[in-house]
């Protein structure tokens, strides 16, 4: 099936984007166009397993994490009512592709389990925790109160960095850009997500833990981070003006998820902005508003299809099982590479304020 035909059409009065215009992701956008009948029909194809995957999610969460529902619901009847009265966009509750973020967050459990222990595998590997220990006599030294100061300014710090990799190296964008996927940006969009992106943000807490802050107080950030974020994705109005420096707001967000060419790959900061204006990725021009939200490349609809996509064209790990020698070569080798392109993102060409490039 042609997947290009069923991306959601832009908002009335969505912007274009020039046709010789590149973005840093190396692709150009293409315009969008309203999804053709058959494409309609097609998508029906994926309603039966995503289903099937929500009462799967649904079940577990029932029966291990019966908070996580409540949570759902009480969002609900906050944050919407703000966005009915106060909307950035306007858009009816039951807007395209609402059913596919509904799913999500009700599997939010189970996939955030298999997010977590991916991500712990994933940091113990990579030896992130080894800045931590160095840390760890520094930070017993510092007062109670400084010290939360500090694990909050690292935190943030480790996860601006993280979620900057997860749009530059190409490998982790494959995973984070499910995120990104939704063109409709509204509280419950904010659960969309692979479990194999969050992985990549576990290095952080592990980074925290090692450095000799409690786990009760990085769990407590990580809640208030997946929080913070339903909010940022809200569909509301309010620009906040005063703030736009100080701390993120639903606007400094908004544009991180607009695909537009200015915007692209700025805004990464999670509770401070501090971290994109000390590192040229910070973006919020005053005389307009994002119009375009998602991703250029075309992401299957339903989640079931979503959860597969960034996996395709992966090294069968069957297949590095029976072929240990050259499984490890193909590992060292993709380890080079994202090594070389951590290094490249950290090193690109600063953005201005403006959003213009600088050599």
């Amino acid at each position: 099936m042609d997947t290009t035909s069923v991306l959601e059409p832009p908002p009335t009065g969505a912007l274009t984007v020039p046709p010789d215009r590149t973005t840093f992701r190396g692709v150009i956008p293409p315009a969008r166009s309203a999804p053709s009948p058959a494409a309609r029909r097609g998508w029906r194809q994926f309603v039966q397993p995503t289903a099937l995957v929500a009462a799967a999610g649904v079940t577990a969460t029932l029966a291990f994490d019966r908070v996580a529902l409540i949570v759902v619901a009480v969002l609900f009847v906050l944050i919407v009512p703000f966005e009915r009265l106060f909307p950035r966009h306007r858009q009816p509750v039951r807007r395209e592709a609402v059913g596919t973020d509904i799913a999500y967050a009700l599997v939010a459990t189970p996939l955030g389990a298999v997010g977590i222990a991916v991500g712990l595998a994933f940091a113990l590997a990579t030896f992130t925790w080894l800045p931590g220990l160095a840390l760890r006599p520094l930070v017993g030294l510092l007062p109670g109160g400084v010290r939360t100061v500090v694990g909050l300014l690292l935190f943030d710090l480790a996860v601006y960095w993280a979620h900057r990799w997860a749009h530059e190296v190409p490998f982790l964008w494959r995973f984070h850009s499910i995120h990104h996927s939704t063109r409709h940006l509204d509280w419950v969009s904010g659960f969309r997500g692979h479990p194999l992106d969050g992985a990549f943000f576990a290095p952080a807490f592990v980074l925290l833990i090692a450095a000799g802050f409690s786990p009760e107080f990085s769990g407590a950030l990580a809640v208030v981070q997946f929080l913070t974020g339903l909010f940022l994705h809200a569909n509301v109005r309010w620009r906040l003006r005063l703030l736009h420096k100080v701390v993120i707001t639903p606007e400094f967000h908004h544009w991180h998820h607009a695909d537009e060419p200015e915007a692209i790959n700025t805004n990464y900061s999670v509770f401070l902005p501090a971290w994109d204006l000390m590192f040229g990725t910070y973006y919020m021009p005053a005389d307009r508003r994002p119009q375009v939200y998602g991703v250029s490349a075309p992401t299957p609809p339903g989640i079931v299809a979503q959860l597969w996509h960034p996996l395709r064209g992966l090294r069968n790990p069957v297949w590095m099982l029976r072929h240990p020698v050259r499984g490890m070569r193909h590992v060292v080798g993709l380890l080079r590479r994202g090594v070389r392109q951590l290094i490249a993102t950290a090193r690109r060409p600063e953005r201005h304020h403006s959003g213009s490039y600088t050599a």
